[in-house]
């Protein structure tokens, strides 16, 4: 069985981050299925259910699509096929493609030579005459594949399921195995080993694996041999592209002064590693550079190089590109130069929080280069490692450790943390899992405990995790060699090539001005947030310390209260969970304190420049029918009608009211005043004294 390589230089990297070369993660989406019985089941009931026999005059639009069809009969019906013949002409090319039964026809008879010993093997062929024809035809313009002949009639007997999968047709090894396999061979496991390793972490019986031990071995022995054959050559397409790659990089340079690069050299003077980033990407940084994400999950087997990727969230809750590095190796030294190359793009500046995967090469590196950098590990970065490494040997037991170690997570303290983590080592018996004391170890970068008022800025949500992948998947997908990887980072991270986005309509929920004035500075993303916030402070209850704090809980849930401490001579405000510090937005808590001290406006401090409006880095429509002409009206009068309301419920409001509402009717009018002519005509609004 031979090895062809896939046109995708990038793959999902499956080294397990505890560093032991027998070990390692799944990654979703490498395998169809973890197990190749439901596999099979999945393709019995699509075949029951949707194929019926091919047919004489069945159409196809192209004959890959004709032979993926006949394959998948074949298979349901006890037999595998073969492309035996195709005829070519000038004017049509291909147009005749004949598909046999794999026993169609007889071997040719052969010389047996005295001087070698040849194995005679019995051939499969035996002259089967089932098959299916096809004859391309040109239909208003459109290429078309009919069937012309075909015959089902078989002078063979056919197999059954567990039989017609192990044909050659159907032993394939998929790429992850295969990674697989060179990975358990080059830690000197024997063939028969590989199997069943492979064997137990599928969870599937001995036998039942899409390929035999002998395609395994085939495999193995066919890619030491290429590697043999062509590591000289794949070494110097390494280098060429390098040289490529940089050589874009000073062409860039030439014509965009703004676009900024580094790189290192080894001892022969070939480029090492090489990182690179554009102005708009710098100009971003300067504003969003607060929490970065540094993936690392894509690695080139073509190359042998690791890619990283530098990501952050604008105030519109988008993810954008702050640079890129490729490394040859994943030490903790390369990812030392590569933190330094980094900042030293961003001039000098470096991120308060950068989140990263599980690498312990990676921890060391931001250690040593970040000093004043918190590092996070987001737990949509752990969760998929956990599976992998608990899922089977647990067992039926799985779903309960899974929901003790969620409840972990979500621990309210470190105390807390650490008696429910004593109590999961010994309920499962984890005293010796290396897995379990590298979690264990890097605890302070995950555990939301220990992480409470580190700065993300939304980023450590499942939504964000989504936006990042799709960025990476674009910028890595099918791309045959670096130069066009380079010119792909450079198309999708381009912030003039984004969609000009229309400004949201923000609709007010609770009619109070704390929220009308919040709309005046947000985004549409971030309003998002604050508004759920606002909504939800109407749930809680408080009540006041003798300190001047208050304890705040939900109005239902008793257990959990928090702190929040009031300092009214600065107009400060802290709460034990520390949403603000980790988000940037006020928390219900605080909120709720804020409204029973009668503030109908935040103090602005309260609204990060990161998430208000000016901050954008994309150009914004307006909506004409909401935001302009009688716009203003409806949002006079919802504020007219809001404050009214507000002034009778208390001495205090209505005196507050009396104060603040010429203030609000001047900033009105000011922004109708700046509006437009409307057919010509202006307005003419003279705020009088009487108003």
């Amino acid at each position: 069985m031979t090895s062809v390589p896939s046109k995708n230089i990038w793959i999902k990297r499956q080294q397990c981050p505890c560093g032991d070369w027998k070990c390692y993660v799944t990654c979703e989406g490498d395998v169809e299925e973890t197990s190749v019985a439901s596999q099979l089941e999945k393709n019995e009931t699509f075949q029951s259910d949707s194929m019926v026999s091919p047919y004489v005059g069945m159409v196809f639009k192209s004959d890959d699509d004709a032979f993926e069809y006949y394959g998948n009969f074949a298979r349901k019906n006890g037999f595998s096929i073969r492309k035996e013949r195709s005829r070519l002409s000038p004017q049509l090319g291909i147009y005749k493609r004949d598909f046999v039964c794999y026993r169609s026809g007889f071997a040719p008879a052969r010389k047996k030579s005295t001087a070698e010993h040849h194995r005679d093997r019995k051939s499969v062929r035996c002259g089967c005459d089932a098959k299916m024809y096809l004859s391309k035809e040109v239909v208003e313009g459109a290429s078309q594949w009919f069937v012309v002949q075909f015959s089902n009639v078989h002078n063979h007997e056919l197999l059954e399921d567990d039989q017609v999968r192990l044909l050659p047709a159907y032993r394939k090894i998929q790429e992850a195995d295969q990674e697989r396999i060179l990975l358990l061979s080059k830690a000197g496991f024997p063939i028969h080993r590989i199997v069943k390793v492979l064997e137990l972490e599928k969870g599937i019986q001995g036998g039942q694996l899409p390929f035999l031990e002998r395609d395994v071995r085939n495999f193995v022995q066919n890619r030491k041999k290429i590697v043999q054959e062509n590591d000289a050559l794949l070494t110097e397409k390494r280098e060429n592209d390098s040289m490529e790659l940089l050589e874009a990089c000073k062409v860039t340079k030439e014509m965009d002064g703004d676009f900024v690069y580094d790189f290192t050299t080894d001892e022969n003077d070939k480029v090492e590693n090489i990182v690179w980033s554009y102005g708009d990407s710098v100009r971003a940084y300067t504003l969003f550079g607060d929490v970065v994400y540094f993936d690392t999950s894509y690695r080139s087997i073509t190359y042998g190089m690791l890619l990283g990727v530098w990501l952050g969230i604008d105030n519109n809750g988008k993810t954008i590109f702050f640079g890129c590095v490729l490394l040859q190796d994943e030490t903790a030294r390369s990812f030392a130069w590569a933190l330094q190359a980094f900042v030293h793009l961003m001039k000098g500046k470096c991120p308060q929080t950068i989140l990263t995967d599980l690498e312990l090469g990676l921890k060391d590196a931001v250690r040593s280069e970040l000093p004043s950098t918190r590092h996070a590990i987001s737990i949509w970065n752990i969760q998929p490692k956990i599976s992998s490494w608990f899922f089977l040997s647990l067992g039926a037991r799985y779903p309960e450790f899974k929901s003790m170690f969620d409840d972990l997570y979500h621990a309210e303290n470190a105390d807390d943390f650490e008696h429910r983590w004593s109590q999961m080592v010994s309920m499962f018996g984890f005293g010796s899992d290396k897995h379990i004391a590298l979690l264990y170890s890097l605890r302070a970068s995950w555990a939301s405990s220990y992480m409470r008022g580190y700065f993300l800025g939304r980023m450590a949500t499942s939504a964000y995790l989504k936006s990042v992948e799709s960025f990476l998947k674009a910028i890595c997908c099918a791309q045959t060699c670096l130069r066009s990887f380079f010119e792909q980072v450079g198309s999708s991270s381009n912030f003039q090539n984004q969609l000009r986005q229309e400004m949201q309509y923000m609709l007010t929920k609770t009619c109070m001005p704390i929220e009308e004035h919040a709309r005046n500075f947000l985004t549409p993303f971030a309003f998002n947030d604050f508004q759920r916030e606002l909504v939800l402070s109407m749930q809680c209850a408080l009540s006041e310390m003798p300190d001047g704090s208050y304890l705040v809980h939900h109005y239902k849930k008793m257990d959990v209260e928090r702190l929040v401490i009031w300092i009214p001579e600065d107009e400060q405000i802290h709460c034990t969970c520390k949403e603000f510090e980790s988000s940037g937005m006020l928390c219900r808590h605080t909120l709720r304190v804020f409204i029973l001290k009668n503030y109908f406006q935040l103090p602005e401090k309260y609204y990060l420049s990161r998430w208000r409006r000016e901050s954008s880095l994309v150009f914004y429509d307006n909506q004409d029918t909401q935001t302009n002409d009688d716009g203003w009206f409806q949002e006079f009068q919802s504020l007219t009608e809001t404050l009214l309301t507000e002034s009778s419920i208390t001495k205090e409001r209505s005196d507050y009211v009396h104060t603040e509402l010429p203030k609000e009717l001047k900033r009105l009018i000011s922004e109708v005043r700046k509006m437009p002519e409307s057919d010509g005509v202006a307005m003419d609004l003279t705020l009088s004294p009487s108003s």
